[in-house]
């Protein structure tokens, strides 16, 4: 099977902010393909919702921090869909450490969970989106690591790294159609958890200028804008959606 339609490849799709990203851009079109590390199940619901819509799903289940695992996604794509237009680099992992008792082996997993996978994913579908003249890559920080943050230094590493890797290849590729960003959410609960149970969210909540937590949907319609042609200025940016906590 390969497609006419553009297509949008979104790591850890089958939950949360990657879901609505998914139904999003089913909604406008694209075929989806999807990914996940753990529960099958949850990208079998989100492919459901996509073909719903009159668009296509495929499912790419795989540990993006392994090298090979990503290889698999990228062959299994190529296969049914022989394309990628859009690249969103959404799955991440957040470990809690001391900088000290950080090993080599544990900052390893998180770049190559949170950084590298972007490196390999985009090396592969850059020159697809490079001969089409179109192509759009959206890459996930977060407040943390923009802020810093003790107790988890490889996720504010890797994650300023995406930033670095975000600005690259907005000025390398630019001028070949595609263009690169970067979201940083604010507080967006897990769609299983009550928010108003929760005392950490509730905190969270009071220190929210907007009065609310973020919602998949919030990310959602800013993917969607930078994946359409009005979205075509919109280059190197790192973009806040955070109901005002940081500027």
């Amino acid at each position: 099977m390969t497609s006419e339609r553009r297509v949008a490849l979104i790591t850890g799709s089958g939950r949360n902010m990657g879901r609505g990203s998914a139904k999003k851009l089913a909604s406008m079109g694209f075929n989806i393909v999807l990914n996940g590390s753990q529960k099958l199940s949850d990208c079998e619901s989100v492919a459901e919702e996509v073909r719903a819509v009159g668009t296509d799903a495929i499912i790419a289940m795989g540990d993006i921090g392994d090298q090979q695992a990503v290889k698999g996604m990228i062959d299994l794509t190529m296969k049914e869909f022989g394309r990628v237009d859009v690249l969103i680099n959404n799955a991440a992992i957040r470990p809690a450490s001391s900088f000290l008792d950080m090993s080599d082996a544990d900052l390893e997993r998180v770049m190559c969970v949170n950084t590298y996978s972007a490196v390999w994913l985009a090396r592969a579908f850059l020159p697809g989106m490079v001969e089409r003249g179109w192509g759009r890559i959206i890459n996930f920080t977060g407040m943390n690591a923009q802020q810093g943050t003790a107790g988890r230094p490889s996720v504010t590493m890797s994650k300023h790294a995406m930033w670095g890797l975000t600005k690259a290849l907005s000025r390398e590729f630019a001028p070949k159609g595609v263009t690169t960003n970067i979201i940083s959410p604010g507080t967006f609960p897990d769609q299983d958890i009550d928010v108003e149970q929760s005392e950490s969210f509730q905190a969270l909540l009071k220190n929210t200028p907007m009065g609310r937590l973020g919602t998949s949907e919030d990310i959602a319609e800013l993917v969607g804008l930078l994946c359409t042609d009005s979205g075509s200025f919109i280059n190197g940016q790192l973009l806040q959606v955070n109901g005002g906590v940081v500027g």
